[in-house]
């Protein structure tokens, strides 16, 4: 039997202090085909990353987690993936979850959808909160097809799912861009719980937890 190729898919911008840590936990898990996207880090995300041993790509400017996301799917399908498993690079996730997604995937699923609204032990800021829930809301009104986490980046895909979707957009309202993508091809899609890890170094991240960015994608998902 076939060994599956199963990649792991790393958007990152200016994760220096943590990517490395990142890395590491991916691999004790027994994943070893790793792709980081560096999104024009100013910092050594690209250096730590080599030194980490995996393939690293980089984007000479700063094009935002949606196009890094997509380039680091075009290559692991260049590569024959079976699964690729998409995750933040921030430390916020726990690649412990990553297993139970491809176990969903096995069972027949093309899109696991890493829920953080599933998980009760999970402490989200308020603002993160509500902010998601109206992102959600706009998401089934716009796409009719509802999630708990329209703006989770933790999620797996099949070969079916890499080879239908066809995205637009290139920052965060990229995440919510796929759940139309799910309603467009009629793909089966399920959520899981997982964990969140919310550190002084990941709430710290300014470009993602602005209220204005927040604005700015729910803005961008009404009109794509």
């Amino acid at each position: 039997m076939r060994k599956r190729n199963i990649y792991i898919v790393i958007p990152a911008y200016n994760e220096g202090k943590i990517i490395y840590k990142v890395i590491s936990d991916i691999k004790k898990n027994g994943f070893k085909d790793i792709v980081v996207v560096d999104d024009g880090s100013t910092d050594d995300t690209e250096k730590v990353s080599l030194k980490a041993k995996v393939n690293v790509l980089r984007h000479f400017i700063n094009r935002g987690k949606g196009a890094a996301v997509k380039t680091g799917l075009e290559f692991v399908k260049f590569e024959n993936a079976d699964i690729a498993v998409t995750m933040d690079g921030d430390g916020q996730h726990n690649a412990e979850d990553i297993k139970r997604m491809i176990r969903k995937i096995d069972e027949g699923y093309d899109i696991v959808l890493g829920s953080r609204f599933f998980n009760k032990k999970n402490k989200m800021p308020l603002f993160n909160r509500l902010a998601n829930y109206l992102a959600n809301i706009i998401v089934f009104i716009t796409y009719n097809l509802w999630v708990s986490d329209s703006q989770s980046g933790f999620r797996a895909y099949n070969r079916l799912a890499l080879k239908k979707l066809n995205t637009k957009l290139d920052r965060y309202e990229f995440d919510s861009e796929i759940i139309k993508e799910i309603a467009r091809h009629k793909l089966k899609y399920c959520e899981i719980p997982i964990d969140v890890f919310y550190t002084k170094y990941s709430t710290s991240k300014i470009h993602k937890q602005s209220f204005k960015n927040g604005i700015k994608t729910l803005i961008k998902i009404i009109t794509s």
